[in-house]
């Protein structure tokens, strides 16, 4: 264990911009105290019942470097079980790591505690809780905070001088007195929407940038449904980083889609006029019934379905569906830079996963029919199951590469996220792997390969839909991963 030691590395509030840390080059422990609490709290500059970490929302900044001991004494304060996943972190999914089968009783203590390897990628990370049947609820309700590793891009120097900021996007279902409004069971079916929508707490906050200057912004989907495709006015975004970490190389792109739980490391060059852009979030469809038959089949390209859901009610409107762009922020020039420069033409080396030993092919299917329709239960299944906590679905090899297919025949988009090991998303063109992952969307009637290798870690780990209602309803499978399998190995032969 290193001898450094650091007390406590949180950011009580995200602050935008906010300059980077300088961390030291020996590894730390990094010690932080976090309680989920529920009560009266800020949000988009009114008073509202939610739950928060430590009191606020969303939750303090957490970070960390590769090699750092993690400890996190947490306590339950609220009234039913909850727990932490430290989504995207390859840690244990065992003991007292990122172990999602933990219940923390309410009113009770729990210490996390784990080493980040030190070959974890930098990235942007975030944590929230994740007992099943209670998820969406309780992150709905605003538990949710970020975890930044620092890594690769830090190591950058055109990177890692030019100012940062973090976003943190969260939608909320209010009465007119601030008090959270559950969904209906349509509701949950289609994954609930809430129609405040803010970025850090509040209504479209300001981001600064200098003239011929650059702004890192870090941006966080902690929604429990949500997806964002996000833009910013006259403005190209040069993503550099996913969920994963970082991009091989700067992709300039129009707009982004951000997944439910997803995240992306874009930067902005200050070469427009001095005034103020919005930074806008449009409509997305994410399907439903009525446009099941117009989104069948591979390679529907944007996903988006016509006009046929535009009846379908989700928290009062259609899923994901608003009259218009929302404004997440706004950008505001203030001050010129002291030099320019250009971004590398290369970031990380990103080596492609050799060829698998093992092959799978998980359907994704469920949600509305007729017995719904008629009053009936509703469910999310992979492979025509429901989640269990107490059976394994799929059994792995510690250091193996498998290929996984989600082949999603459900009337919906599914972002599937996988816990533990990030993969890379197969090309079908065969080119070489751009990113690491762990969120993958796969779209209404459409297909996804990922690879993935399972490495340093045994235990129990989890895949599910990050539309959390659908997790909550069964859209989930356990991975149990094992130092030597028994019996032959799975293979499907159609690969």
């Amino acid at each position: 264990m290193a001898s450094s030691y650091r007390r406590t590395f949180l950011k009580a509030s995200l602050g935008l911009p906010f300059s980077l840390s300088k961390l030291s080059s020996t590894p730390t422990v990094v010690d932080v105290a976090l309680e989920a609490r529920q009560g009266r709290m800020r949000v988009a500059g009114r008073t509202a019942y939610l739950y928060g970490y430590n009191g606020q929302v969303p939750g303090p900044m957490i970070e960390a470097r590769p090699g750092d001991h993690m400890r996190v004494r947490f306590r339950n304060g609220l009234v039913e079980p909850t727990n932490i996943h430290y989504h995207g972190l390859h840690v244990s999914p065992s003991g007292n790591a990122d172990n999602v089968m933990l219940r923390i009783p309410a009113g009770e203590s729990f210490t996390y505690e784990f080493d980040l390897p030190a070959s974890h990628r930098g990235g942007t990370f975030w944590y929230h809780p994740h007992v099943h049947e209670s998820v969406a609820r309780q992150i709905s309700r605003g538990l949710a905070g970020v975890f930044i590793i620092r890594g690769e891009l830090d190591q950058i120097p055109e990177i890692a001088s030019a100012p940062e900021a973090v976003l943190v996007l969260q939608d909320f279902s209010l009465s007119s007195h601030g008090d959270p409004l559950e969904p209906n069971m349509m509701e949950r079916m289609m994954g609930r929407e809430g129609s405040l929508v803010t970025a850090n707490g509040e209504i479209s906050p300001a981001l600064l940038i200098q003239r011929d200057g650059w702004l890192r912004l870090r941006i966080l989907n902690a929604s429990s449904s949500r997806f964002h495709r996000i833009q910013l006015e006259e403005h190209p975004l040069h993503v550099i980083a996913t969920d994963g970490g970082a991009l091989a190389a700067p992709e300039e792109r129009d707009e982004i889609l951000l997944l439910p739980g997803e995240r992306a490391e874009v930067m902005v060059r200050g070469n427009r006029p001095a005034g103020q852009y919005r930074l806008l979030s449009h409509p997305y469809n994410r399907g439903g019934m009525m446009g099941m038959g117009m989104r069948m089949g591979r390679g529907m390209g944007s996903g988006m379905m016509g006009a046929g859901m535009m009846g379908m009610g989700m928290m009062g409107r259609s899923p994901g569906l608003s009259p218009g762009p929302l404004v997440l922020a706004t950008l505001s020039y203030r001050g010129r830079a002291a030099k320019t420069w250009n971004l590398p033409r290369q970031l990380v080396r990103i080596d492609p996963l050799p060829k698998p030993t093992v092959y799978r092919t998980f359907q994704l299917g469920g949600g509305m029919g007729m017995g719904m329709m008629m009053g009936g239960m509703m469910s999310f299944t992979i492979n025509g199951r429901t989640f269990d906590p107490d059976r394994i679905d799929t059994r792995a090899e510690l250091n193996t590469v498998e290929e996984w297919e989600f082949v999603n025949s459900s009337m919906m988009d599914h972002p599937m996220h996988i816990h533990t090991n990030p993969f890379q998303v197969m090309d079908p063109d065969g080119g070489a792997a751009r990113s690491w992952k762990d969120m993958v969307l796969v779209r209404a009637g459409d297909r996804v390969r990922v690879r993935t290798a399972f490495r340093d870690f045994t235990g129990a780990a989890m895949y599910h839909c990050h539309i959390l209602d659908h997790e909550d309803l069964g859209m989930m499978g356990r991975l149990e991963i094992t130092s030597r399998l028994r019996g032959p190995k799975p293979y499907d032969p159609t690969h």
